[in-house]
Parts: C-alpha cells; sequence; structure tokens
C-alpha cells in the first residue's frame, strides 16, 4: 500500500477528518435529513445505482460492496487515485439533484457530511463487505440476505447480473480459483456473519478500522495537524501511542518523578483523559488529577 501523496481534508465546526492517498479503501455511509428516506421508490435506488456507477468509472474508484437502506446506504470502496472527496461531492451531489427533480423539492437530502472510515485490507475489508450485505438482516428488514435485492450481495455470490461498477474478483479469491466454489463458500461466509461480532469493536479515534502497524503507517499524514481542533479531538489523537507504550514498565519499578512525568506526557501531549491514566497504573483519579496540575512531583 503506497502512503504518499496523501491530503488532508480539514473543515470547520468539528469537520470529521479525511486521510486520502492512492489506494485507501473507505467504508463511507451517508443518511437522510433527520433520518427521513433518500430512496422513496425502486426508480430512485436505481437512479443513485446509475450515479454511483458513473462515479465509479470517472474517478477510477473500485467498488466492493454496497447496500441501499431506506434512510442511508453504504459503500465500500477503494480510491486507487486518493480522490475521496471528490468522488463523494459527485456522487451525492448528482444523486441530490435527481432525486430533487423527480419529487419536485429542493434542499439537501443527506444529514449533513458523509462518514468514511478508513480500512486496512488485510484482515479487516472481508469481514466488513460481509457486514455491508448483512445489514438488512441485521435491521430485521429480511431474514437473509438472499431476499434483499438493493446490495452487492446477489452478484457477488453468484445469484444475479454483476452491476458494471461493482468488483467481485477480490472477495471471491480469498475462498479459492474455482468461481463456483468460491462463491459457495462466499455464501456461508455471510450466513456464518449473522452470528459473528461486529467489525466495529476494533475501530480506533471513530475513523480507523485497523491494526497498530497500519496506524504507525499512516503517522506521516497527520504529522503537525494535531492541534487543528476543527477535527473531533478523538480523530485527533488516532495516531497517539496506547497507554501501553507509554507506561513501558509497571509503574511501581519507576520513582515518583519518573512515573508522574509519564503520567503528565500522557495527558497533555497525548490528550488521555485522567480517568483513562487512572484505570490504567491504578491510582485513584485525584491522585492523576493532583500530579497533572502540580508543578512539582507530588508525594503520595
Amino acid at each position: 500500500m503506497t502512503f504518499v501523496n496523501f491530503m488532508l481534508e480539514f473543515h470547520a465546526m468539528a469537520r470529521p477528518l479525511r486521510i486520502e492517498f492512492p489506494g485507501a479503501i473507505y467504508h463511507i455511509t451517508s443518511r437522510g435529513n433527520a433520518r427521513l428516506p433518500i430512496f422513496e421508490d425502486i426508480t430512485d435506488r436505481n437512479q443513485f445505482l446509475d450515479v454511483l456507477d458513473g462515479v465509479v468509472k470517472r474517478f477510477k474508484w473500485r467498488c466492493y460492496a454496497y447496500c441501499l437502506m431506506n434512510d442511508h446506504y453504504h459503500l465500500v470502496v477503494e480510491t486507487v487515485e486518493g480522490n475521496l472527496s471528490q468522488g463523494m461531492r459527485q456522487l451525492n451531489g448528482v444523486y441530490t439533484q435527481s432525486f430533487n427533480r423527480r419529487h419536485n423539492q429542493g434542499g439537501h437530502i443527506f444529514q449533513g457530511r458523509y462518514k468514511a472510515i478508513l480500512v486496512e485490507k488485510e484482515n479487516y475489508l472481508l469481514p466488513l463487505c460481509r457486514y455491508v450485505v448483512l445489514n438488512p438482516v441485521g435491521s430485521g428488514l429480511v431474514k437473509a440476505p438472499e431476499k434483499y435485492f438493493w446490495s452487492s450481495y446477489l452478484a457477488t455470490a453468484g445469484l444475479e447480473k454483476r452491476p458494471s461498477f461493482l468488483k467481485v474478483d477480490w472477495i471471491l479469491n480469498q475462498f479459492g480459483s474455482n468461481r463456483e466454489e468460491s462463491q459457495n463458500k462466499y455464501r456461508e461466509f455471510v450466513q456464518d456473519g449473522i452470528q459473528a461480532e461486529s467489525p466495529w469493536k476494533e475501530l480506533k479515534a471513530q475513523c480507523i478500522l485497523g491494526s497498530r502497524d497500519f496506524i504507525e503507517k499512516l503517522k506521516p499524514a497527520l504529522k503537525d495537524k494535531t492541534d487543528l481542533t476543527e477535527i473531533p479531538k478523538e480523530q485527533r489523537l488516532a495516531f497517539r501511542p496506547p497507554l501501553s507504550e507509554l507506561f513501558p514498565a509497571p509503574t511501581q519499578k519507576l520513582s515518583r518523578e519518573e512515573r508522574n512525568t509519564l503520567i503528565r506526557k500522557a495527558h497533555l501531549d497525548n490528550g488521555y483523559s485522567l480517568a483513562a491514566i487512572a484505570r490504567h497504573i491504578g491510582l485513584h483519579y485525584s491522585t492523576i488529577s493532583r500530579i497533572v496540575n502540580e508543578k512539582a512531583p507530588f508525594e503520595d
């Protein structure tokens, strides 16, 4: 994966962090205003897929999975040229114009900004694509994924014709080289996912689904950017080291001065809450508070 030529998109008023680079993979969601439907009927859904087809081709995206719900949609895409923001402006903008024109209305149909979670391909892309196509089952709309027409499941499983914008080879290749066997194994994999844990338990800083090594590779993208307060704090601090690294040895083996220096660094430099630090090293919250706010080492 190439981590060069990245782009950072920053907006005022706590807008989400956008990390863009060639080859980046995202899980994207966009919801309707006040959770109102963004698809009124079959025509709307087909129109959205037509717009998505044009965006994928124009911006050279790779779409691995999608699901159109009633008041929101899910996409899993790879941006070969690192152009997520451009493509999303086109996708939501053109669809909004089409929807408004058809339903004789004006204004925004999407609620604020789309949400884009950066995804590590290894270990995370496959279960994430499964999660996306299982959304209708989890929401109670259908009892089985094959009963829902408006997702990528049927095409990937070989049960319906594949739309031209959908890439199924990568997913199916994870199950072998024989296409029919791979499709059968994919169906089993998705079925097993109904009882599987959500991939979001591994979500970090609200915007990254990946391992610690993946996050380390992204660090240059946020160099000297962590003071941009318009980005939500948890996202700005996505690349801070874990507390286990900030406190490499049992605190009982440190001098009070060493321990207190590490506590201040964890809170003041890396943004960890006093409660989180207290839990990690086994001290009372009030003790951590006094240490952070004093100038001299606290003698407890």
